[in-house]
């Protein structure tokens, strides 16, 4: 399952934009302030409103006034998001589109629209599978039944309270299909927060150990689950590190007796190998990176903002090389970067930048500029064009 393209109106700083022909691996640019958190909290934003509802996200956020572009009125405009994404459904693949329309009335939050649609044949209109509108609506059952015409559908009929998403319930059940996935998509999707004083030291040996955690504070948990139940992913972790980071010559766990796992790193400097808690922040981010992204159970989508900070730069091209083979193994990969070197390493489709201008911000895509496409056809890279002031509107500095 992959998203396809993203539109969004009047959420913060996005007043109107639509980013279309999303690749696998998707690296955004901008200066600070221009949006590139607020692009990746639409993904934690719905993932808010799923955990709980659409008052419970709004709130984390500032409430409905705070989130809704500048510019607008709370009382008559809406946030809209729309993300349309590609799945096989019955053999086929369809581009499905969820949209999501919320606004305020009497000072509470209200889901105004929300619509899940697809073509069922080659030809025609998307059909709405599922269509709600102020917590009432219905939802299709037998969506999977192309042979029936349209008007042969069953459909279920629901409410649901004005401020919850109705796939949040229906989204657990197969038979509403794309509902269903729409729903695992974004309860498995992963917006990176990392701290490196968080992922540090010693843990408590509680709480989730499979999955890194946004934070990244249960590493030594996820650590220890890997060397415990994947030996061979655990292993091909460490040969990465060796391969990856320059000094390290060798990394060798070991269990102590209070269930705790450590790590020694061998430095062709030193005949001693020292425990994890003595080496550089560059190191343990980059080890915390490929936990997440050799995950036995990958997430369909990663978020990841400014992965160069505590790297060398050194590293940017390896890691780069490291996120583009999960996106082609079946995830995606959104990062921000203010790096050169990153951006260095970066093919011309899987780049666009943020532009700013009177409080709205736009977005642009590297292939359509003529010039840079002409550049990096000449050999040149995106992060040299980009310092030398070529991406119109973002200072590099």
């Amino acid at each position: 399952m992959k998203i396809e393209s993203i539109r969004l109106k009047n959420f913060k700083v996005f007043r109107n934009v639509h980013l279309k022909n999303i690749p696998s691996f998707l690296v955004v640019v901008g200066a600070n302030g221009s949006g590139k958190s607020t692009l990746f909290d639409v993904f934690g934003f719905l993932h808010d409103c799923l955990k709980g509802n659409v008052r419970h996200a709004l709130d984390k956020r500032g409430r409905f006034g705070e989130v809704i572009s500048r510019g607008c009125d709370p009382k008559k405009d809406s946030i809209l998001i729309e993300i349309q994404y590609r799945m096989e459904i019955s053999n086929v693949e369809r581009l499905v589109t969820y949209s999501l329309e919320i606004g305020e009335q009497g000072g509470a939050p209200i889901v105004l629209k929300e619509l899940l649609k697809y073509k069922r044949g080659r030809y025609g209109s998307p059909y709405h599978f599922l269509n709600f509108s102020n917590g009432e609506g219905y939802a299709i059952t037998n969506e999977e039944d192309f042979q029936k015409p349209d008007e042969e559908l069953d459909r279920e009929t629901q409410k649901v309270s004005p401020d919850t998403l109705a796939i949040k319930g229906l989204g657990q059940f197969e038979r509403f299909k794309a509902a269903n996935a729409f729903r695992q998509l974004i309860e498995n999707w992963h917006v990176s927060d990392f701290h490196i004083n968080a992922a540090r030291g010693r843990k408590d040996a509680t709480g989730e150990n499979e999955h890194l955690s946004e934070t990244g504070e249960n590493l030594p948990l996820v650590a220890r689950y890997l060397h415990e139940q994947h030996e061979e992913v655990f292993q091909r972790i460490l040969d990465t590190m060796k391969e990856r980071v320059p000094g390290v010559t060798s990394v060798e766990p070991k269990l102590m007796d209070d269930g705790y796992l450590t790590l020694r790193f061998q430095d062709g400097s030193f005949k001693t190998p020292f425990l994890d808690r003595y080496v550089s922040d560059g190191t343990i981010k980059m080890f915390a990176y490929l936990v997440l992204l050799y995950d036995p159970k990958p997430h369909p989508l990663l978020c990841v903002e400014e992965p160069e900070n505590q790297l060398y730069p050194k590293l940017m091209a390896e890691l780069a090389e490291e996120f583009r083979s999960y996106a082609n193994r079946g995830g995606q990969v959104f990062v921000s970067t203010h790096s050169p070197d990153f951006l260095n390493a970066m093919e011309l489709e899987e780049v666009c930048w943020l532009v700013k201008k009177e409080g709205r911000t736009e977005i642009q895509r590297a292939q359509d500029d003529q010039q840079i496409a002409r550049y990096v056809a000449e050999g040149d890279q995106l992060g040299y064009l980009w310092k030398q002031g070529f991406f119109e509107g973002v200072d590099p500095q």
